[in-house]
């Protein structure tokens, strides 16, 4: 029975590459000091695999930045607006044209705005799209996935290299020119892919992964046609070469069939996430395909319930017999931090009842050795699971009994948007295009060793919100001379805008190292919900109170919405989902309603995760979008009429959830819009929403500074698609990532933006 792990974290247990990467962005370190970072965490991912037992390692499952930018640097899909930039390269594949692409560029004559960002499926992982157009010529122009094979190989190690499979990869790019077809790219693309197959053949490779998660997902006739014909003629190319199909995140359902009529010789399913797909697969799996059964959750920290697991493997055993069977995590383990043996400070019982990406390679390694006869190890696992299950703090008697009391009245603001958005205007007297931020202003180097001094007692509470204060006070009186209409307290007191309120709330535990890459060199360290959610005092008050009180123009008081919350952490596995949500959106209201009471009249309650928590099919989303509405409007709805209430969202396609969206009945919705130039908008146009938007316009996730002139003409363009009385003016999302002096110069452009096309508009 084959061990298989679909990938490993490439962070580093300390964010090592983070580090590394930020220097190199900085002139601090060289390119060599930052490619020897990178071959040290190979060599020890690949290690650390070995040692464990893993017959199945992958390779290029490491990236600087992004797997799916990494495809598009090897088959030369290159934006046209870079090929300039390119060609002043010596090396025309070089990582200065790569941190190009997904940065943005702005030197040397340039000014290249960055590749479009979005969630990888349903995670809080972004990837760079691919962009296609007429004029691209496509060709192998990276070798990155044999150098690392080739890398690992001279450690005495064979990998399985891994590569997005070429219908997930053209599915999740965007075609830019009108009468470009998916089919016409394909056969553009294959060569490519089939020279570089040929390359991991001839160095050596045996298992080649092709991930293919675009299989659980609705697709097209035509797209399912693709997959026949992209894996007829890889296999046609390769006989011998085995080729591991790797899907992961749902069930294939209506796909099932396709995806087994494929000619490949293994097919990996997630039974985390879809464990009732194995029946169906396994009585239509031919006699030539083995199986990797994805039964160790790749996407939380649970610890494996060995007793479930062994149910489906004694299943497929049954069915197929050992030799044809391989075990593995339901996905790549890029989702999870590290090593839980690195978190000395956490609660010990909670800690028992996790796992980590290491642990979670034992635990496969484990249900390996339970099925030759093993009883300890089981017997061990299952002690653990019946102790979680009635463990204090894990259920809340009057937590639930309060959910259970809520009623319908309990969703619903006093009256609609039509009535309260006069009133809103009257009270905060805001001019046309009024300008705001999303909320963080840049986290120095400063405020963060602020923190870890108060952390660690190193100065007191007083002297620390007396920094804090300084901060705040100066932030206020900074954006007042600036010009903005509605002003933030910056959140320098907040180290994450889950983490910190989770600290606030009971049912939550939290890690030292439990850090996961969210996109490019963002990790973000997930809360982990361990029980039942409630507030035991107010959390923002004090600081947004202190705040309004240094002006006379409107600041936001500045909370993340419930189902960001729980998207965002590790969520207990032991309820359904939507009932942590709706404790949570029940803790966000008493703070909201507190927030009113202390005069805060504009209100953000960010929910950028709603997206991505949608099912990836269609059939389940409605559900899900209604209780996810539900829980944002639970949240708001018992303030005032006058009482402006704002959310955000950033980096999701909206168009087919935008009647969800006004469902959320917010007064002001802000997003990211400026990489897609405003194409977002067009989705809220054709809907003709109601309320008030601001579309983002500037790019937070790159250090360059737009120009007056390009967010005046991104300003033009949404005054064409929505009412200009109902636009807002803001940068795409928190400014927490930025460095203050890009920070200046870009809101100072905006400002200045606003009022330019504010005159022309009136």
């Amino acid at each position: 029975m084959i061990t298989n792990i679909p990938g490993y974290p490439r962070i580093g247990s300390q964010r090592e590459l983070k580090k590394a990467c930020e220097n190199y962005w900085a002139g601090k370190i060289s390119l060599e000091k930052l490619e020897l970072t990178a071959r040290l965490l190979r060599k020890e991912h690949w290690e650390t695999l070995h040692q464990a037992g893993i017959d199945l390692i992958p390779s290029n499952d490491f990236s600087f930045y992004d797997q799916m930018l990494d495809m598009s640097m090897a088959l030369g899909v290159i934006p046209a607006r870079f090929q300039e930039l390119r060609r002043s390269f010596a090396n025309p594949n070089c990582l200065e044209l790569y941190f190009a692409m997904a940065r943005g560029y702005q030197k040397n004559g340039f000014d290249l705005t960055a590749v479009e960002m979005t969630k990888w499926f349903d995670t809080n992982y972004h990837y760079l799209v691919p962009e296609f157009d007429a004029s691209q010529a496509y060709s192998l122009q990276s070798r990155k996935s044999v150098q690392e094979f080739t890398e690992a190989l001279q450690q005495g190690i064979r990998t399985k290299p891994v590569l997005i499979g070429p219908v997930t990869y053209i599915l999740c790019g965007k075609i830019k020119t009108a009468g470009v077809t998916r089919a016409a790219l394909l056969q553009q693309l294959l060569p490519a892919y089939l020279e570089l197959l040929a390359a991991l053949r001839d160095a050596g490779a045996d298992w080649v992964q092709l991930d293919e998660p675009c299989l659980v997902t609705d697709l097209e006739p035509a797209d399912k046609i693709l997959y026949q014909l992209a894996y007829t003629a890889i296999r046609d190319a390769f006989p011998n070469l085995k080729l591991l199909l790797t899907t992961y995140f749902g069930a294939l359902e209506d796909n099932t069939d396709l995806a087994l009529q494929l000619p490949v010789d293994a097919l990996h399913i997630d039974l985390v996430r879809a464990p009732e797909q194995l029946n169906t697969v396994l009585n239509a799996l031919p006699e030539n395909i083995q199986l990797s059964l994805g039964v160790v959750d790749g996407r939380n920290i649970w610890k494996n319930d060995y007793t479930t697991s062994m149910s489906l493997i004694h299943q497929a055993v049954q069915a197929i017999g050992r030799e044809r069977l391989m075990l593995g995590t339901s996905c790549s383990l890029l989702h999870v931090p590290y090593n839980l043996d690195d978190e000395t400070a956490l609660n010990a019982d909670i800690k028992q009842w996790m796992a980590f990406a290491r642990q979670k390679v034992e635990e496969v390694i484990s249900l390996k050795q339970i099925t030759v006869g093993d009883t300890t190890l089981l017997a061990v696992n299952q002690q653990v699971m019946e102790q979680r299950k009635s463990a204090p703090g894990i259920h809340v008697p009057a937590v639930k009994a309060r959910l259970a009391a809520v009623t319908a009245d309990d969703f619903s603001r006093q009256h609609s948007f039509t009535e309260r958005q006069p009133l809103q205007q009257a009270k905060l007297q805001l001019p046309l295009l009024p300008t705001t931020t999303i909320g963080s202003f840049p986290q120095t180097v400063e405020i963060r060793q602020l923190r870890s001094h108060l952390k660690k007692g190193q100065i007191t509470p007083a002297q620390y919100d007396q920094d804090i204060s300084a901060a705040i006070r100066e932030a206020i009186s900074w954006q007042e001379s600036l010009g903005l209409d509605v002003l933030v307290h910056g959140e320098f007191e907040r180290n994450d805008m889950v983490e910190y309120f989770g600290e606030q709330l009971e049912g939550f535990a939290f890690t030292q190292n439990g850090w996961v890459q969210s996109y490019g060199s963002r990790c973000v360290k997930p809360p982990v919900i361990y029980g039942d959610v409630w507030r035991p005092q107010p959390m923002t008050v004090a600081w947004s109170q202190f705040a309004q009180s240094l002006t006379n123009k409107p600041v936001k008081g500045m909370l993340t919405g419930p189902v960001t919350i729980l998207q965002w952490s590790f969520v207990r596995n032991d309820q359904p989902r939507m009932d942590t949500a709706f404790q949570i959106a029940l803790a966000i209201r008493d703070e909201v309603k507190d927030l009113e009471d202390a005069g805060i009249t504009v209100i953000q309650v960010d929910e950028p995760a709603l997206r991505e928590g949608l099912p990836l099919r269609k059939s389940k989303q409605d559900a899900y979008l209604r209780q996810a509405v539900d829980a944002f409007r639970l949240s708001v709805a018992p303030v005032q009429d006058t009482t402006q209430i704002h959310t955000h969202m950033c980096y999701a396609e909206f168009n087919d959830i935008i009647a969800h969206i006004a469902a959320m009945d917010a007064d002001v919705i802000t997003m990211e819009t400026s990489r897609s130039q405003m194409e977002l908008l067009e989705a809220f146009a054709r809907f003709s929403y109601p309320n008030e938007t601001g579309p983002g316009v500037y790019d937070i996730h790159s250090p360059r500074v737009p120009g007056v002139a390009e967010m005046g003409k991104l300003l033009h363009r949404a005054a064409t698609l929505l009412p200009v009385r109902n636009l807002w003016v803001n940068p795409d999302c928190g400014l927490k990532t930025r460095k203050w002096p890009e920070t200046e110069m870009s809101l100072r452009n905006m400002v200045q933006a606003a009022r330019e096309v504010r005159k022309q508009l009136a």
